[in-house]
């Protein structure tokens, strides 16, 4: 069956707009989620209070928009929530989640500028060294060790 599909599909030559609307459709849809490790100048994470989350400090964070690049999407997330401005730079780790339909990205940065500015989502940052984090969920401080690992070790070479 799976080939009779393909041959159909291969002949009918559809744009590949056309093609990504038909799966689109006949697909399964996740969402896609991107996470931040924000570095300072002086090797801090950079945290958010969020007011909606069960824990009130996280890394920083959202949902992509239909055709945004990662490394974008957390940009703007970024600059939307806190009115800070920073540069996405290396893809750390990706990870599924399939009782949520969720597929979650997580990248490295460094803070470029901006000012904060309290938002409805959060209201408060900070930038935190490792042994003075606050309270986290697990896989937060998993990414963040991870991150710090690579950070040193890439420094060192």
């Amino acid at each position: 069956m799976k080939t009779l599909l393909a041959k159909i599909w291969k002949f009918l030559r559809l744009p590949k707009s056309i093609q990504l609307l038909i799966m689109r459709i006949f697909q399964d849809q996740f969402l896609v989620g991107v996470t931040g490790i924000i570095f300072n100048d002086k090797n801090e994470i950079l945290l958010f209070k969020h007011s909606y989350r069960s824990h009130s400090w996280s890394l920083p964070g959202g949902y992509l928009k239909s055709g945004e690049h990662p490394r974008e999407g957390l940009e703007r997330e970024i600059k939307e929530e806190s009115g800070l401005v920073v540069s996405v730079d290396e893809s750390l780790k990706t990870r599924t989640d399939r009782d949520t339909a969720r597929l979650d990205m997580c990248y490295t940065g460094v803070l470029i500028g901006g000012d904060f500015q309290p938002t409805h989502e959060v209201s408060e940052y900070g930038f935190f060294t490792r042994d003075k984090l606050p309270l986290l969920r697990k896989n937060q401080l998993f990414l963040i060790d991870t991150a710090l690992k690579e950070r040193v070790s890439s420094q060192a070479s």
